[in-house]
């Protein structure tokens, strides 16, 4: 992916021409974004057809899929298999493995606990991090990688990724084919979709080792984290396969900012300094629903100033596509009182991915006990006010119930 730097840009045919072969066809993200992220998800759950997710809309092979999924709601209806019997806990543990596996986008941590909580049960966010150690990151696509999403299809697609990864996963879950895990992958053996696939990576001149890494070969495990400490008792979580390692560990000075507009100002008014540890606070569930800060990391990632220095904070949550030292998630968020809203300018704050750890250890530039730290904060505490929530209708609906976006920021 090429970098494209503030002022590069000279004219207007220059964006329109951006614009027209930026996203050439229709179809979902061309990294691995949340749109692509949860195209695999639903595979690797076996709520979709194999080989489907992630499948190039150009291509003849959709209708084939189409054609398919039909018959396929046919068929559980005429077996009477329903979701509950294929979205079990196993199902959800191998859809994480996948996650790992491909690099897939922070946004699949909101929406997994979500839908496994429609379903009775609460999807603990430490099992990410728990598979996150040990699962290898064997898939080469952007941002975590070099390749976009539909590479990744034509070098075998998810059904390739559980081939490679079957040690890992439960087999034997059921799945909309009416058949297992195990089954499926044997029938996509048989009938050759493997070799028929690989044909179309041949005229990129790759190999599909080149998109999906042999796992003896995988030196990075894993692809998100989940963080914990005085900034976030809950939770917060981080693509670390995005992050540069030179910035796996950090310790810089906070920059506040009450909504992603100021700090995006701020950002390209040139009044962040690299170094700094920038916190965009009450836009989470309750705060502000919960949108993506997309805007502001992207002007972080083509200022060459910043884009390997700085930090970025908060209870919102990020695109797909983010690259870079980014936390989000951050619970309790600001608006419900969470240690983020008594954050204040000058602060020392360390982010520590290798130990999973995120915390404030200084206060005014200065290194503090865990103690000072605890007072200091506890007085910052009596002073806060909850700001008003100005948010009305159906959006007030959700922003009154919604959960912590680690529990999955559904409406309770």
């Amino acid at each position: 992916m090429s970098e494209i730097g503030r002022g590069d840009i000279t004219s207007d045919k220059e964006i329109r021409n951006y614009r027209l072969t930026g996203c050439p066809s229709c179809g979902a993200c061309q990294f691995m974004g949340t749109a692509s992220t949860m195209q695999c998800m639903a595979e690797a759950l076996g709520m979709a057809l194999p080989g489907s997710a992630l499948l190039p809309t150009s291509l003849r092979d959709i209708l084939d899929w189409s054609r398919k999924a039909g018959y396929a709601v046919m068929n559980l209806v005429d077996k009477n298999i329903t979701p509950k019997d294929i979205l079990t806990p196993e199902a959800f543990k191998n859809a994480i493995v996948i996650h790992a596996a491909i690099g897939g986008s922070t946004n699949a941590m909101i929406h997994l606990p979500a839908i496994a909580h429609e379903l009775g049960y609460e999807l603990d966010p430490d099992l990410f991090d728990e598979l996150n150690h040990k699962i290898p990151h064997i898939c080469n696509i952007t941002p975590s990688g070099k390749y976009p999403t539909e590479l990744l299809w034509y070098a075998g697609g998810i059904p390739m990724v559980q081939l490679a990864l079957k040690d890992y996963l439960d087999l034997d879950v059921m799945t909309v084919t009416g058949k297992t895990l195990k089954e499926n992958l044997e029938e996509l053996e048989n009938e050759g979709f493997f070799e028929r696939v690989i044909g179309y990576l041949n005229n990129y001149g790759l190999k599909r080792e080149d998109i999906i890494k042999p796992v003896k070969e995988t030196k990075l495990f894993g692809s998100v984290a989940v963080l914990k400490g005085n900034i976030a008792p809950e939770g917060a979580v981080i693509k670390y396969s995005a992050v540069n390692k030179n910035m796996w560990h950090h310790i810089g000075p906070a920059k506040v900012y009450n909504s992603e507009e100021e700090c995006y100002e701020a950002v390209v008014n040139g009044k962040v300094e690299p170094g700094m540890v920038l916190f965009i606070r009450y836009e989470g569930p309750q705060g502000s629903g919960m949108p993506e800060m997309l805007m502001t990391t992207e002007a972080i990632a083509v200022d060459p100033k910043l884009n390997d220095s700085v930090v970025l904070i908060t209870d919102g949550r990020f695109s797909g596509g983010t690259r870079g030292p980014c936390v989000g998630h951050v619970s309790p968020e600001a608006i419900v009182g969470g240690p983020i809203a008594f954050i204040e300018d000058g602060d020392l704050i360390e982010l520590d991915i290798e130990n999973r750890k995120l915390n404030v250890v200084g206060i005014n530039g200065e290194r503090c006990t865990n103690e000072e730290i605890e007072k200091i904060f506890n007085e910052r505490k009596l002073k806060w006010k909850e700001p008003e929530r100005k948010r009305k209708g159906v959006f007030k609906l959700y922003t009154d119930h919604a959960v912590s976006a680690m529990k999955g920021a559904y409406i309770k």
